[in-house]
């Protein structure tokens, strides 16, 4: 799973990305070329509770990796700014699952902003626009191609042209009008057809406000403000401050846990926007449990269970039998698996059984 983290410069997402890396990226360099890549641990209190049962030797979280990409040159006629980006960068944003899409909202009298003011929806608008133009310039391209060639080859050929086609120049109307494709309501084969693109504005996206301190006790207001005008498909948005949050990472927990209550904050940011990522991607996490290791396994939402033995291996899938299965709360509540099987809490369930968050299995398969 990879995230990337995208703003215009200025916007502090750099400093998000050490937050919630633990990193120490240089700052301060107002859209430099510098790619930076960290690898987060997703907090899940269920696997400490599953390990003082089954004390194994090692906790396996979860992990999404975050890239911090620089931020795109301005487009202008006949010039694409996302393209400009140095090729690996550009490979980085097409793969990522989903953007995390960073807006200052912050005032600063020691950095200005480039623009002159501070003002989220515009700076929200403006990378938005410039993801839009990215994907517009590949539709037409491509259809372009099609116009050109895509009568040739076989009758089955030609029939998957014309359906691309198709696809292509209804993604095209929306991409002029200024509308994302995260927007356009697409079949799962429609979505298909048109995977290899990797098209900037059909990622989800959480659009995170860089907020000053003075701005915490009014954070909801602010998010309730810009995600009331910001009705997109498969977007989140969420606030936080980006200096604060890294001031509290570099604090021993005691003291980290004094400041959040002298700030008047109730939860750490950092994992919120980590727990909000997860959510993005459509994923749960279902557990295994056992001497050697405790682990969160994540899969999308709607996993059967011979998904999730793939997650673990692909032996495990190809010879699956059955998965024996117990809900986290029935596991802890009773407090091993030989209670919950007495208890008749512990289930076996077969290949399209649909894997729920905090599912606690064991796959069964032949060797």
């Amino acid at each position: 799973m990879q995230i990337a983290i995208v703003g215009l410069a200025g916007c502090g997402k750099t400093t998000v990305f050490n937050t919630l890396t633990r990193g120490h990226a240089e700052t301060g360099g107002f859209g430099g070329l510098q790619l930076n890549v960290g690898v987060v641990k997703v907090p899940d209190p269920r696997l400490e509770r599953l390990a003082a049962i089954f004390s194994p030797k090692k906790i396996v979280q979860a992990d999404v990796t975050y890239a911090d990409l620089p931020a795109p040159p301005a487009s202008s006629e006949g010039h694409i700014g996302t393209e400009e980006l140095p090729p690996e960068h550009l490979a980085r944003l097409r793969d990522s699952d989903a953007l995390l899409h960073v807006v200052r909202a912050f005032e600063d009298p020691s950095h200005p902003h480039p623009e002159g003011s501070v003002d989220p929806r515009r700076d929200l608008e403006r990378l938005d626009l410039e993801f839009i133009l990215a994907d517009l310039a590949i539709a037409e391209r491509r259809l372009e191609r099609l116009a050109a060639t895509g009568r040739h080859g076989t009758t089955a050929e030609r029939e998957a042209n014309e359906r691309e086609g198709e696809i292509l120049a209804r993604l095209k109307q929306g991409l002029a009008a200024g509308t994302p494709i995260r927007d356009v309501a697409l079949e799962t084969d429609e979505e298909k057809v048109i995977r290899g693109f990797r098209f900037l504005s059909q990622k989800p996206v959480l659009v995170l406000l860089n907020i000053g301190e003075s701005d915490l006790p009014r954070a909801s207001h602010v998010v309730e403000g810009l995600a009331g005008a910001y009705r997109h498909n498969g977007a989140l948005v969420d606030a936080l401050s980006a200096r604060i949050e890294m001031e509290l990472g570099e604090l021993e927990p005691d003291d980290a846990e004094a400041f959040m209550a002298e700030l008047g904050l109730r939860e750490s940011g950092l994992a919120r926007v980590i727990g909000l990522s997860y959510k993005l991607l459509g994923l749960i996490s279902f557990l295994t449990a056992g001497p050697d290791e405790v682990r969160a396994w994540p899969v999308p939402d709607g996993s059967t269970a011979v998904d999730a033995a793939a997650a673990i291996h692909t032996d495990l899938a190809r010879g699956f039998i059955r998965a024996e299965v117990v809900a986290f709360e029935d596991l802890i509540e009773l407090g091993s698996i030989a209670e919950t099987r007495k208890h008749g809490r512990l289930r076996s369930e077969g290949k399209t059984y649909a894997v729920r968050d905090g599912d606690v299995i064991e796959i069964l398969f032949s060797r």
